[in-house]
C-alpha cells in the first residue's frame, strides 16, 4: 500500500540484519496487494503514520478479540457442557496462539529467504511459502495468496455483520424497557450512522483512543454482568449438563474459534510496532494479550452457562433483565462493540481497497474515493446483517466457515511447507502435530459449518410459521 493509503506502518532499512528493532513505515502497493517492501527497498519517512508501541498495540489486539464473541461464550458453553466446554476452550486457545506464532515464524522465515527488510502480511506470507516450497506446489502460490485474501475479507466483514446484530438486539431490549416498540431491522437502520462515522477513521494509530475506550466499555460491561450473575449465588452444578452431544459441541466449537480467531490481525498489528519484536516474543503482546483474553472467555462462559443455563442468551447482555443498570451495561457494551467495529472493517479494507482502486483507475491519495468505498462496504455489511439477524447461530456459522480456515488450516499447512528440506520433508514431529491441528480443524470446519447452516433454516422456518 502506497505511502498516502490507510496502510501499516513497516520498518525502515537502517540495519537489514535485525529489521525489527527499526522505526516503522508504511508499506508499498503492489499489484493491488498490500504487501512488505519489495526487493528490500523502502519507502520515505511518513510522519503521517506514526508506529505503535507496545501498550497499544495490545490495546488493539485486545478490541480485536473482546467483542460479541466474548459475550457468546456462555451460549457456547451451553453447547459444549460444563466439563468438556472449559477444557476445549484451553485446547483451542493454545491452538490458535500457536497458529498465529507459526504464522510469525514463517513469514520471517520468508523475510530472510527473499532479503526483504520486513515480514509480509497473511496472504503474501501464504503465496511466497508456496513459491519458495516444493516445485509441484509452486504453481499454487498466486491461487493460495488470493484464498487467504477472501477468506480474510469474508471473515473480518462477517464480524462487522455481527456487530450490527449484536448492537441492535441490544438497543432493541433497551428500547423495550421504556415501552418502545421497534422492529430490531429499524434498530440496525438507526446504528447505521455512527458505525459508517466510526469506519471513516483511515489510520490504525489514530484509533488506538477509540479501541482504548471501546476495550473501557467492554471490561466494565462485563464486570458488571458477571456481578449480575454472581450477586444472587449461583445453582449446583448438578443442575447443568456437564457434556453435551456431536451436534451441540459443533455450534460449542464454530463460537469458540470465532470468539478466539484474530489470527488476521496479527501481522498488521506487528508491522506497526516501533519494535516489532516485542510482539512476538515470550511476554510480548500476543502471549500476554492472549493469555488475558482467554482467561476473560473462560470466567464470562462458565459464569454465563452456571447462571442461566440452557436459557442463557447468544449475548450474556441479553439475561441481565430491565434494571437501570442492566439497560446501562447494555448501552456499553453496545457503545464497546460498535467503537469495535473499524478496528475489524480496517484489515478488509486494507486487503480490498488497494486493488479496487487499481481496478478504477485511481491514483495517489484518492481520499474521496476511499471513503466511497468505506461507506458501500458498510452498506453490505448492513444488508447482510438485516439478513440473518439470529446472532448466536450467525456467529457459530462465521467462526466454523471461514474462522477455522484462517486460524487453523492455514498456519500448519504453510509451516509444513516452509519448514520442508529437498529429499527430507519437514521432519516427522511438525508432520504429527500439523497433521493433528488439520484434522480437528477440518473436523470443525465441516460439522460447525453444516450444523450452523442446518440451524440457521430452521430459525427461518419457525420465523415463517408465527
Amino acid at each position: 500500500m502506497d505511502a498516502e493509503a490507510p496502510s501499516i506502518p513497516q520498518a525502515t532499512d537502517q540495519n537489514k540484519s535485525s529489521p525489527e528493532t527499526t522505526t516503522t513505515n508504511p508499506a508499498t502497493e503492489t499489484n493491488g496487494t498490500t504487501v512488505a517492501v519489495a526487493n528490500g527497498k523502502q519507502p520515505a519517512e511518513d510522519e503521517t503514520h506514526p508506529p505503535t508501541s507496545y501498550l497499544e498495540t495490545i490495546v488493539h489486539l485486545f478490541k480485536g478479540n473482546i467483542g460479541p464473541g466474548l459475550f457468546a461464550m456462555g451460549d457456547a458453553f451451553k453447547n459444549g457442557g460444563l466439563i468438556v466446554a472449559p477444557v476445549l476452550t484451553v485446547l483451542i486457545a493454545i491452538i490458535c496462539i500457536h497458529c498465529q506464532h507459526v504464522l510469525i515464524a514463517c513469514s520471517k522465515k520468508m523475510r530472510d529467504l527473499r532479503g526483504d527488510t520486513v515480514c509480509a502480511d497473511y496472504a503474501i506470507t501464504v503465496k511466497q511459502c508456496f513459491e519458495n516450497g516444493p516445485i509441484k506446489l509452486r504453481g499454487w502460490s498466486h491461487t493460495m495468496g488470493r484464498l487467504v485474501d477472501v477468506f480474510i475479507c469474508v471473515t473480518q466483514l462477517g464480524f462487522c455483520c455481527i456487530y450490527f446484530v449484536f448492537i441492535s438486539t441490544n438497543v432493541k431490549q433497551i428500547l423495550q424497557a421504556y415501552d418502545i416498540q421497534m422492529d430490531v431491522h429499524l434498530v440496525m437502520l438507526l446504528a447505521f450512522i455512527p458505525v459508517l462515522l466510526s469506519s471513516l477513521i483511515t489510520n490504525l494509530k489514530w484509533l488506538t483512543p477509540v479501541s482504548l475506550f471501546a476495550n473501557v466499555c467492554m471490561i466494565v460491561g462485563l464486570a458488571i454482568t458477571l456481578y449480575y450473575a454472581l450477586k444472587d449465588g449461583l445453582p449446583e452444578v448438578g443442575e447443568r449438563a456437564y457434556w453435551t452431544n456431536g451436534s451441540q459441541l459443533a455450534l460449542f466449537f464454530g463460537t469458540a474459534i470465532f470468539a478466539f480467531e484474530g489470527i488476521a490481525l496479527v501481522m498488521p498489528l506487528k508491522n506497526a510496532m516501533r519494535k516489532p519484536r516485542q510482539f512476538e516474543s515470550t511476554l510480548g503482546v500476543l502471549n500476554v494479550g492472549m493469555f488475558l483474553v482467554s482467561v476473560m472467555f473462560m470466567f464470562a462462559g462458565s459464569v454465563g452457562y452456571m447462571k442461566w443455563g440452557e436459557h442463557v442468551g447468544g449475548s450474556l447482555t441479553l439475561n441481565l433483565g430491565d434494571t437501570i443498570l442492566a439497560q446501562c451495561v447494555k448501552l456499553m457494551v453496545s457503545m464497546g462493540v460498535l467503537l469495535g467495529y473499524p478496528l475489524q472493517f480496517f484489515v478488509a479494507v486494507q486487503v480490498m481497497w488497494p486493488a479496487t482502486k487499481q481496478m478504477c483507475g485511481l491514483e495517489g491519495r484518492s481520499l474521496c474515493g476511499e471513503l466511497i468505498f468505506r461507506t458501500l462496504l458498510v452498506i453490505v455489511t448492513l444488508a447482510i446483517a438485516e439478513l440473518v439477524p439470529a446472532l448466536g447461530l450467525f456467529i457459530s456459522l462465521i467462526g466454523a466457515l471461514c474462522s477455522t480456515a484462517l486460524a487453523l488450516v492455514f498456519p500448519p499447512v504453510i509451516e509444513l511447507i516452509a519448514r520442508s528440506e529437498p529429499n527430507k520433508g519437514p521432519g516427522v514431529w511438525i508432520c504429527v502435530k500439523n497433521l493433528i491441528i488439520l484434522v480437528l480443524a477440518l473436523l470443525g470446519f465441516f460439522t460447525g459449518s453444516y450444523e450452523s447452516l442446518k440451524q440457521i433454516v430452521k430459525h427461518f422456518g419457525m420465523e415463517e410459521t408465527h
